[in-house]
Order: structure tokens, then C-alpha cells, then sequence
């Protein structure tokens, strides 16, 4: 199938992927003076005297701002607040149909940290959550966190945490077959932006001790010159014998190879000189660092990528819809640590044991249980936590 010419002509066809539906009907004057004047300003009044009410009183709750400056969209670059609407349309979507959330489009026409700042605190009273989504590292990370210092609610980077809760999780199970331990495995990591940062810092809470970290000009090392800060950040935590070698080099050896980077970097000599049953994610859309077939004949036991087309998809899907429905259920003010690693274990254990093989370490996308239990997973995490508010 062509792909691209199916979804221009549904594009074209729809009028884009999302509308907007009443959730009362509008048939009759009574109907009319409730949902609007005379009677709505009495639930107006309500908020103004309890600013909390708007939870009660609007659709707050269960609306989530999915907000892109359109500066690192889908490995097409930077295409603009314009181009990236149809992917943060399918976010939306997404987002509904596997969690319940609803979602809305916020792409805006600037690329400057500050201003992206200021207009998602500005729209803060509408959503209960705000999901940032194809912004251009290191510029994600700095959006992220200042966000979080000025929003009472929930603010997550699906490019950066979401990507490191499913490759966690799918670490977890392929570890189970290859019967290793994680403070055991020497990993390297290629790719040192906002999805390299988020997984290595993940991998360390697991309890991973070794970790390289390489970008194209190979492993990442303290105080380089010609490292961003986020790449300086990456290297304070990994690399604690401060190699320098390329990406060959630090797969010799390695248990684990996990590519957030780009196409045919990894070639089968390198996959052969890693370690016995190794395990390689290859994430890089929509062509991985190395195709899994030539993976797998060079010796790699367990091979996963971000594509639906091959076993053990690696799909930021399993994730995003479930935390944001456990955190808004929750009322959290945040999506903190506790509860993203809950969400791993989350994803992990819908796979059963009985049910774990070389190529089958993953749910599926498809999966109708993924949802509610990442949901109940987080919302159990953000009230042990202490970031409910229910």
C-alpha cells in the first residue's frame, strides 16, 4: 500500500483528523438557556468564587494541550507550526482513542524557549495537561522544565519520557529471555538528544551501572567543546571511564544497543562484535539504524524498532495515552519519576511470562488493556507519590 497517498486523500477528504462534538444536545429553547445564557453563568459564578470548580464544572479535566513548534516533526525537521498540525491532529486522535483523553492542537509560530513558555502558561486555564511533541533538542528539554516550574499541571515530553517508558519496558522482558541481569549489561546508547537524555537517565533508575552514550561524533565525554548542554548533562551520567572511540568501538562488547538516531549508522560487523545474545533497538523512523533481518543474521537474539511492520514495535503509543489518563484522573500536578516507572512495569507485565519470546517482548499498540492498566499504574504511583489531588 502507498501510505502517503492514503493519507493525503484522507486528509484531503476530512478536513484533517479532529472536530469538535457537544456532549449535551441543542434541540430546544430550554436546552439553549442551560448550555449557554441565561443559566451558564451560574457555573461561571461557581468558578469564580472557587477557581477549583473549573474541574468540576469543565471539560478541564479531561482536556490535554498537545503543543509543537513544528521544529523537529517525524525525522522531517524543521517543517513548522503549519506542516506538524496533521501529526499533533494524530496525537489527538491517539490520545482519544486509547485513553478517553481529549486533546487539541496547539502549534505555534514561534521557536523561541521563552515564548513557547509563556503561551502554554497563558492557555493554562483550559487544559488539565500539556504534551509537547516534536520540538527540536535541546530547546524540548529547557521548554519542559521551566514549563514545570510555572504550571500547576501535569507537563510531559512524549519524545523524551514516552520513548524511555516503552524501551525500558521492553528491555525489562528481553532481559527475562537472555537471562541477564540489568546492573549487569553494558549498554550504548546512540543518539544524545532529548530521547537519549530522558532513556540513559531512565536506565539509570532501573539500576543499569554501565552506559555509553554516543552522537555522530562518537562517545559522548565530559566538558567536549562541542557538546550542547544536554549533551553535557548525558556525559556527567554515563561513561565513567571516559572512553573516546566511535560507535564501533563502544558496541564492542555491549549487550545492549538502543538507536535514537539515524538510518544504516550500525552495520553487522558492529552487531557481531557485541556480546552474547545481544539486543538491539533499532528506533530510528522511518528507517532503523540497521534493518532487523541483517541484525538478526549477524547474531543479535532479540531485535526491536519503531515500525509496525516488524515484531516488537517500540511504539511511544503504549505509553503517552495511559500516563495522561492516570495523571489526570489523579488530579496530579505532575508527571514525576515514581510514575513513569510505573508505567513501565505497567507495559512490561502485559506480556506474559508464558507469553515472552525473541520476537514478542512488547504488547502491541492495538492491545485494548494497555490504557487502563498504565492509567491505574500511574494514578496508584502519583498518589503514593504525593502529587494527587483528588
Amino acid at each position: 500500500m502507498n501510505y502517503n497517498e492514503l493519507a493525503l486523500k484522507m486528509h484531503e477528504e476530512n478536513k484533517g483528523k479532529i472536530e469538535v462534538i457537544s456532549k449535551v444536545t441543542l434541540e430546544t429553547r430550554a436546552d439553549l438557556s442551560t448550555a449557554y445564557t441565561p443559566g451558564v453563568a451560574e457555573p461561571c459564578r461557581k468558578i469564580a468564587e472557587r477557581k477549583d470548580d473549573v474541574y468540576k464544572y469543565t471539560a478541564k479535566g479531561n482536556l490535554v494541550a498537545v503543543v509543537s513548534d513544528g521544529s523537529a516533526v517525524l525525522g522531517l525537521g524543521n517543517i513548522g507550526a503549519e506542516a506538524s498540525i496533521p501529526v499533533m491532529e494524530g496525537k489527538s486522535i491517539l490520545f482519544k482513542a486509547f485513553a478517553d483523553v481529549d486533546a487539541f492542537p496547539i502549534c505555534v509560530s514561534t521557536q523561541d524557549v521563552d515564548e513557547i513558555v509563556n503561551v502554554v502558561k497563558q492557555i493554562e486555564p483550559v487544559f488539565g495537561g500539556i504534551n509537547l511533541e516534536d520540538i527540536a533538542s535541546p530547546r524540548c528539554v529547557e521548554v519542559e522544565r521551566k514549563l514545570k516550574e510555572v504550571l500547576d499541571i501535569p507537563v510531559f515530553h512524549d519524545d523524551q519520557h514516552g520513548t524511555a517508558v516503552v524501551v525500558c519496558a521492553a528491555l525489562i522482558n528481553a532481559l527475562k529471555i537472555v537471562d541477564k541481569k540489568i546492573d549487569e549489561i553494558k549498554i550504548v546508547i546512540n543518539g544524545a538528544g532529548s530521547a537519549g537524555n530522558a532513556i540513559a537517565r531512565m536506565l539509570l533508575d532501573l539500576g543499569v551501572k554501565n552506559i555509553l552514550s554516543c552522537d555522530r561524533e562518537g562517545i559522548l565525554s565530559r566538558d567536549v567543546p562541542q557538546n550542547n548542554w544536554v549533551q553535557d548533562e548525558i556525559a556527567s551520567l554515563t561513561n565513567h571511564e571516559l572512553l573516546k572511540g566511535d560507535l564501533a568501538f563502544a558496541l564492542s562488547g555491549a549487550d545492549v544497543f538502543i538507536g535514537v538516531s539515524a538510518k544504516n549508522v550500525v552495520s553487522k560487523e558492529m552487531v557481531k562484535s557485541m556480546n552474547h545474545d545481544a539486543i538491539v533497538f533499532a528506533m530510528a523512523n522511518p528507517d532503523p539504524e540497521i534493518m532487523p533481518d541483517l541484525a538478526l543474521e549477524a547474531g543479535a537474539r532479540i531485535v526491536g524498532t519503531g515500525r509496525s511492520d516488524f515484531p516488537n514495535q517500540i511504539n511511544n503509543v503504549l505509553a503517552f495515552p495511559g500516563i495522561f489518563r492516570g495523571a489526570l484522573d489523579a488530579r496530579a500536578s505532575d508527571i514525576n519519576e515514581a510514575m513513569k516507572i510505573a508505567a513501565v512495569y505497567a507495559i512490561a507485565d502485559l506480556v506474559d511470562a508464558s507469553e515472552l519470546k525473541d520476537d514478542n517482548i512488547i504488547p502491541s499498540a492495538l492491545n485494548k488493556k494497555i490504557g487502563a492498566d498504565v492509567a491505574k499504574a500511574v494514578y496508584d504511583a502519583a498518589v503514593k507519590s504525593g502529587v494527587a489531588r483528588i
